[in-house]
This record gives structure tokens, sequence and C-alpha cells, in this order.
């Protein structure tokens, strides 16, 4: 007898936990797990004692002990049925220095309040946190919104994320899982104020080039017949009724050139870190000459050559620009190419009449030699040199390679550190936007980030 109870109560605790452990092993969707063994222990105490040693006492410590069990299961599976969240993400594009802002939402349809519930976010965003904890009513609902300052460029992620509650007594604990993520791109300011010009490619004038452009221009030079590959917006229907055949308008190059900006990521060459380093002031100047030719409706392409190239080719609109400025949060300067190799590979990809502004922080000339190439490939080609000494006072300057390449005959420029718009950090004080809607649907702005300044 005294052997046979034990070997009942261990059992009857083993089928109890196998039980909880199917429950919990569906990852699809709540799930309940037993947070406190000792209820049990108790409760299977509280059994032993009332079948070896009947008593009142027993049965109603036992009655009492099963009762809060049962209460907190019962309690548990309620919030695990009825507990729900949700959050809504504002804006996927967002710069250094704009909010990021979520909207979450947690609603309690169940009849039984959750005294607390955890909001646990594994999102990497730097200097995000979204892990709260909060408290609902019996079938209320609370909504409050998350928000933080962009601090540093790339590409992230926010969530996967959970919700984790509990019964009163902390005998089990409830976990709802959202496994799903959304992806975020925290592209680089955009400065409106740079102190160089934008290279140009073609001659000025109407003349008509004889290469032809790729893409659409202002100017039409003659028609061809339709390929497979064409956009259907160049067919030329007076042409095509004529000769009962598609016809396709065929473009000249623009007057001024498709415009590349090329990035030398050498992570040898490199000086400074962070947000006052050549990497970042550079990314900061490819934004800004980026938004400078949109306005003036040239086509734009990027070469960045770190450890993961990024390739843009020329092109205009909305939708190139976000291309490009994708690119540029996704860049840094770990490669390993040197300026001449890239160089060297930018050469099969560019295409005559072009013009391509060199971005670099080198004090080499090897790649001098390569530059001549371009030039006499028909590429226009103009240097932007990071001034060495204002980003680390003991660096060997790059005054003579500049003295060198103007003597080749290359528009060059010298950028010193802080020329570029304002370090990234001191950005979060440009301000963000803010939005009121009314109940008959209309919106209304309260806050710009023009207001900040």
């Amino acid at each position: 007898m005294k052997i046979w109870v034990p070997q009942k109560l261990d059992c009857w605790m083993d089928c109890l936990t196998n039980l909880l452990r199917q429950n919990a092993s569906m990852p699809s969707g709540p799930t309940i797990r037993l947070r406190r063994r000792l209820p049990l222990l108790w409760l299977a105490l509280l059994l032993g004692a009332a079948l070896l040693l009947p008593d009142p006492v027993w049965t109603s410590l036992l009655l009492g002990m099963g009762g809060l069990v049962v209460l907190a299961y019962l309690w548990a599976r309620a919030l695990a049925n009825g507990l729900r969240g949700r959050r809504q993400l504002h804006f996927r594009w967002v710069a250094v220095g704009d909010r990021l802002s979520e909207t979450f939402e947690l609603v309690n349809g169940s009849a039984l309040p959750a005294l607390w519930v955890e909001v646990v976010d594994h999102s990497n965003v730097p200097g995000y946190q979204a892990a709260v904890v909060r408290s609902l009513a019996a079938s209320g609902r609370d909504r409050w919104r998350q928000a933080a300052v962009c601090e540093r460029r790339g590409q992230f992620h926010l969530g996967p994320w959970s919700l984790h509650a509990s019964d009163p007594f902390g005998i089990f604990s409830v976990t709802i899982p959202y496994p799903t993520q959304k992806e975020i791109i925290i592209h680089p300011p955009i400065h409106h104020d740079i102190p160089i010009p934008l290279p140009s490619g073609q001659s000025s004038g109407r003349a008509r080039a004889r290469d032809r452009s790729l893409q659409a221009t202002i100017n039409a030079a003659t028609v061809r017949e339709y390929q497979h590959a064409d956009p259907r917006n160049w067919i030329h229907w007076p042409t095509s009724a004529h000769w009962d055949q598609l016809h396709v308008r065929q473009f000249d190059l623009d007057q001024a050139g498709d415009v590349w900006l090329l990035l030398d990521l050498q992570a040898a060459a490199q000086l400074g870190r962070g947000a006052q380093g050549t990497e970042e002031h550079m990314i900061l100047l490819a934004a800004a000459l980026l938004a400078q030719a949109q306005r003036q409706q040239r086509a734009v392409g990027l070469a960045a050559y770190g450890q993961s190239p990024q390739l843009v080719l020329p092109g205009r609109g909305q939708g190139h620009r976000w291309r490009v400025l994708r690119a540029l949060a996704l860049t840094t300067a770990d490669g390993e190419l040197s300026l001449r190799r890239s160089l060297q590979d930018f050469n099969r990809t560019v295409r005559r009449g072009s013009a391509v502004l060199i971005l670099s922080p080198t004090n080499q000339s090897d790649w001098l030699p390569q530059l001549l190439n371009l030039d006499q490939k028909g590429v226009r080609c103009s240097v932007a040199l990071l001034n060495r000494i204002s980003f680390e006072a003991t660096a060997q300057d790059n005054a003579p390679l500049r003295q060198a390449i103007r003597r080749l005959g290359f528009t060059t420029h010298l950028i010193s550190q802080g020329q570029v718009g304002r370090p990234l950090q001191e950005s979060q004080g440009r301000g963000f936007w803010e939005f009121k809607v009314t109940r008959t649907g209309k919106v209304f702005t309260i806050r710009s980030p023009r207001d900040d300044r």
C-alpha cells in the first residue's frame, strides 16, 4: 500500500504535465504552460494524505487546492482564447532623425480580466523599445502609440512579437505568439545645401547624339520595330498604324547625360567612426546628390563597391529614388577592392556620354590611369575627395592627390567633416510629422518637422 500510492500519484502528475506539454507544443496559436509546480506538488501530497489518512481536514484542503488549480487553469484558458493583439506601423520608409511610430492595440474578449499582459518584442531597430506591460479589464480594450527617433540607417525588422499573461495566482502562463515581422528601411537624411554641383554628361544643346538611350528621355530620335521588352508607352501609334506593325520611339541621350555616383568603400581607406567618419559623410553626400539629380530631371545611378556591392542602374522617378536610398541604407565601408579595381569593374558598366562623380577618402594615386581610361571612353569624370585631416588630425593629407587630379584636367572638390549637412545623431532634432483624423475622415497636420527648427 505504501508503494502503490506514490506510484499512482507520480502517474497522475506525469499525465497532467504531458497534457500541458501537448497544449504548449502548438506553435500556431496560444499556448498554456505550467509556471509553478509547487501547487501541483501540494495537491499530490494532499491527495496522498486524504487516501492514507481519511479525515475531513485533508478532504477540505484537497478540495480547496484542487479548486484553486482548476480555477487558475480555466482563467488561463479564457485569456488564451480571448486575448488578442495588433500593431500597425505608420511609415515603413523613414530617414535618420525621423520618428518611427507604431500603434498597438490589445483586446480582451474573455469575461475575466487580464491583470497583466506583457508585450515581448524582438525588433532590432536601434533605440526602439516596444516592450511594455499593460492590464485589461474583462471585455476591455487598450490602445497606445509607441515611438522613437531613428538613430542609425540600415535595414531592420519589427517583430516577431508575443503577448504573455498569467492567471492571478501565477500557476499557469499564457503565450500568444505573432511570428510575422515587417521590414523597415531607415535611409540617410537628405540635405539640400551641398557644396558641390553635379557633373554634366553630354554637351549642352539639342543636337542629336549618335548613341541611343535605353530609357525614355525628352528627345525622341526615330522609330524602330517593337521588341518584347519595350514598354508599351513607347509605342508610336501613327507609325504603327501606317505600317500595320508595332513601332516604338527611339530616344536620344539626354542633353545632360546620366550621372553615376561611385563610392569608394575600401575599409582600409576610411577614417573616423560612426557619424563622424568618412563612410557616413559619403552616404550623406550621395543622398543629397541623388535629390539634386532628381530635381534636375536627370537619371542617376549608384555604384558602391563594399563587401556586398550595390549597383543601381540610372533611372528616374519616385520608385527609383527609393531603390537608390535602399542601397545607400544597406551600404557599409567594409570592402576589400581598391579604388583602382572598382574603377576597372565600373568601366565595364558605364556607357559613353554619362558622367560619374567619384566619392573617396583615399590618398593613393594608383587609380588615376583608370580615371583617364574612363575619360577616353567618353565618360565625364569628376572627383570629390574627403579631407582626411579634418576627420583625423594625424592622417596623411590627400592635398597632393587633389593637385595631381587637377593637373590631369578633372574637376575636383574637397569635402571636410561636417560640410555636408549635420552628423546623423544631430539630425534627431529635425522633428517629426503628427496628424489628427476627425470623425468625418479629414486629416489635419498638427506638427511638422519645420515647426521644430
